[in-house]
């Protein structure tokens, strides 16, 4: 299980936890099953892609969980704004799923790199 080693799924899954923790009882079903679904996804898919064979494989799925990110983000700053999110826990949110972000960038930037290189 080579993925419970990276920085990157331990961030993540703590994310997901918190924001399932914090948003668990929000009336909006709707809402509430989107942004905790974006959550769960991103370390779902890093540990997929980890576990994969192949490392296109590997860097697909990652990109996978960097879009998951991405909707997150975009739910943590709709829910503020609609007053489903308070202010210090959504910028607390952002800031850890902005710095996931990037991990997952970096990491996807490395992969590539070293595919380029076995070519």
């Amino acid at each position: 299980m080579k993925f419970k080693k990276l920085d990157v799924w331990k961030e993540s899954a703590r994310l997901c936890v918190e924001v399932y923790k914090n948003l668990g009882t929000l009336r909006d079903y709707g809402f509430r099953d989107q942004i905790t679904r974006s959550a769960l996804s991103i370390p779902s898919n890093i540990a997929e892609g980890e576990e994969r064979e192949s490392l296109k494989d590997s860097i697909r799925f990652l990109n996978i969980a960097k879009g998951s990110t991405a909707e997150l983000i975009t739910q943590i700053y709709i829910g503020i704004e609609i007053g489903y999110v308070e202010q210090a826990l959504g910028k607390d949110l952002l800031n850890k799923a902005t710095t996931i972000s990037h991990q997952l960038g970096a990491l996807i930037r490395a992969r590539k790199k070293r595919n380029t290189n076995q070519s």
